[in-house]
């Protein structure tokens, strides 16, 4: 029991790494991001194929968030002329070009067949140790983004992000040019992405085109609009009420009966929608943001 709660919790600081970086670039300066699962890939793959090639793992992982970062910096230049859908549209095409990519070049990635025998982190610490010594490494990791965030929030560029949100031309038309800042803050939502994508990797020690389907972003989208959009408070609360309900529904199984196992996972993401209708109705802010009467 305790060895499956510490590895929800990994997986729940994995999903608050990744919501932290997307409430950067939808919560703040509102580029709607439907490629989250590009990026992660792209920082999965780097931070394995570099350690099982025999680079340190502190290389490989930052490897990975520089080349995540560099590979959204044509996406952050679309992102001048395009806004809200056509924007969602373009990442949610390059996530899925990212996919197959990795899924036909099997000379690097192995394709279809996986990459297996990727190193844990903290391997010679045993099984469990590795997972406790991972889970708090990553939750110092989160908690200094956390406050990295805040404190860009707070900052006069934070205040510069949420204006070019709010009202883009009208900041323009006070003489600010908003094009490297979009640029710059896309970019390092993604290499937030890319390093989430290296814990990831290197927590399972196996990874396959499969397991970076548009559905990864999908749920990202909703812990961020479940807490709120715009908060480091939302985009955490979120991601632990994702895994929640995530987790929390594989037990619904006991209360229903006839239900199989296939199905199950189609009650699972009813359970989530609907959750999801709840709270955009009830509290479009959040379940952490601000009510509004």
């Amino acid at each position: 029991m305790t060895a499956y709660l510490l590895a929800i919790g990994i997986v729940a600081l994995i999903y608050a790494l990744l919501a932290l970086g997307l409430n950067l670039q939808f919560g703040l300066t509102r580029l709607v991001n439907f490629g989250v699962v590009a990026f992660f890939a792209i920082g999965a793959y780097t931070s394995a194929l570099l350690a099982i090639a025999g680079v340190p793992l502190p290389l490989s992982f930052a490897a990975a968030a520089v080349l995540a970062g560099l590979s959204a910096l044509p996406i952050g230049l679309l992102s001048l002329r395009l806004r809200d859908d056509y924007l969602a549209i373009v990442t949610l095409g390059f996530s899925e070009a990212v996919r197959i990519t990795i899924q036909q070049e099997e000379w690097l990635t192995k394709g279809v067949q996986g990459l297996p025998g990727i190193p844990r982190v903290f391997a010679t610490l045993g099984p469990g140790a590795s997972d406790i010594a991972l889970f708090s490494v990553l939750a110092l990791v989160t908690a200094f983004v956390a406050w990295g965030t805040v404190r860009l929030t707070r900052s006069p560029l934070g205040r510069l992000l949420r204006a070019i949100g709010d009202d883009e031309p009208a900041l323009m038309a006070l003489g600010k040019n908003p094009t490297r800042f979009k640029v710059q803050i896309f970019m390092v939502g993604a290499a937030l992405a890319g390093l989430a994508g290296a814990f990831y990797a290197h927590f399972i020690t196996f990874i396959s085109p499969e397991q970076f389907i548009p559905l990864v972003t999908f749920y990202v989208w909703m812990g961020l609009i479940m807490g709120g959009a715009g908060s480091v408070r939302g985009a955490l609360g979120g991601a632990m009420l994702l895994m929640i309900f995530l987790e929390g529904s594989r037990f619904i199984k006991d209360w229903i009966p006839g239900v199989s196992e296939v199905q199950m996972a189609s009650v699972r993401l009813a359970v989530v929608g609907l959750a999801l209708i709840l709270v955009t109705l009830y509290r479009p802010d959040g379940l952490f943001g601000r009510s509004q009467k």
